[in-house]
């Protein structure tokens, strides 16, 4: 049994040794949140979270600022309207 154990305290996907990158990721900030739900609710209890971005890391509340919509039903538009706002693409990494 000691075998099992230990295959559980391994990470299920190998870390690289890059350099470390700021901030969450969108997807795990937005799996914290319940649908649908007011952009005010939302900036109250993760708008000091630093998100990525392909800028670099920024403050969800400062993205939502940019954002017009009041209410997000899914998920998904909630996603959609901060990719809206700070783009797609490689998220840079910290210089070390």
């Amino acid at each position: 049994m000691a075998d099992d154990d230990s295959e559980t305290e391994e990470p299920a996907v190998e870390l690289g040794d890059g350099a470390a990158v700021e901030g969450a990721p969108l997807a795990r900030v937005s799996a914290r949140l319940m649908w649908g739900i007011e952009k005010s609710e939302v900036r109250r209890r993760e708008g000091e979270t630093t998100i990525r971005t392909p800028d670099g890391p920024q403050e969800l509340g400062d993205v939502l600022d940019d954002v017009d919509l009041p209410y997000f039903e899914k998920r998904q538009e909630f996603e959609d309207a901060v990719r809206d706002v700070v783009g797609t693409g490689p998220v840079p990494t910290a210089d070390e």
